[in-house]
Formats: C-alpha cells, sequence, structure tokens
C-alpha cells in the first residue's frame, strides 16, 4: 500500500466508507446466519429503528452487498439475504469485533482519562 492508496477514489477508501457506518457492520453480521425479515432481524439486532434498518438495508443492497427477496402471498412479506459479495466482509467485520473485545477497556479508559484531563486554555 502506498500513500495514494487513500485518495477520494481509491478502493480502499470505498471499504472503509463502507464499514464505517456502525449499522452496515450489524445487519451484516445480523444476516450472516441467512435470510431475514426486517422484523427478526431488528429484534436480532436490538437499538436499531425502522427506518434506520429500512435506509441501512438499502444502503447495502445498493452496494451489492444484500439482496432484497419478496414474497407474495397472505400475508406478502420481504426478507433479506447477504450476496456473495456481502459474505466476504464477515471475515473482516469478525476481526474488529475481535479487536475491539480484545482492546475496548482500553480505548474507553483513554476516552475517560480524555475526559476528565483539563484542557490547556486558548490563547489566541
Amino acid at each position: 500500500m502506498t500513500t495514494d492508496d487513500f485518495l477520494a477514489d481509491c478502493r480502499a477508501r470505498l471499504a472503509f466508507d463502507l464499514l464505517s457506518n456502525t449499522w452496515n457492520a450489524v445487519v451484516l453480521w445480523a444476516l450472516r446466519e441467512g435470510p431475514s425479515r426486517p422484523g427478526e432481524l431488528r429484534e436480532r439486532i436490538g437499538g436499531i429503528s425502522s427506518k434506520v434498518l429500512t435506509e441501512t438495508l438499502r444502503r447495502l443492497q445498493f452496494n451489492g452487498l444484500v439482496t432484497r427477496h419478496a414474497h407474495p402471498g397472505a400475508p406478502p412479506h420481504v426478507e433479506y439475504e447477504l450476496t456473495a459479495l456481502g459474505r466476504t466482509l464477515l471475515a473482516p467485520i469478525d476481526a474488529f469485533g475481535a479487536w475491539a473485545f480484545e482492546h475496548g477497556d482500553e480505548v474507553m479508559a483513554a476516552q475517560e482519562a480524555a475526559c476528565t484531563t483539563p484542557r490547556p486554555p486558548l490563547t489566541g
């Protein structure tokens, strides 16, 4: 990787953008075991509104990571499923999760220290 690898139009930035949205990774991870209805996803995830889930699923579908299957019938329903491309992100998401599990306490301690350390006065 060179210093040019993070320019606005580079693929590395595209990947970071996909994973920088908290809900993208969470929804992808929630879909890892197979197709799910939106209500099932909301229960599995917790703390996500219907609107935000819908926006996230649309964004993931736009990026080719999730497919939407409409099932006619009584009542009609939809299910979402990871695409083959979406499945390729499960290993990186798992790695980030493992890192957070191992280092999360250190990050929270640094945040707490930053909040309790007085800042020097601004001079102009």
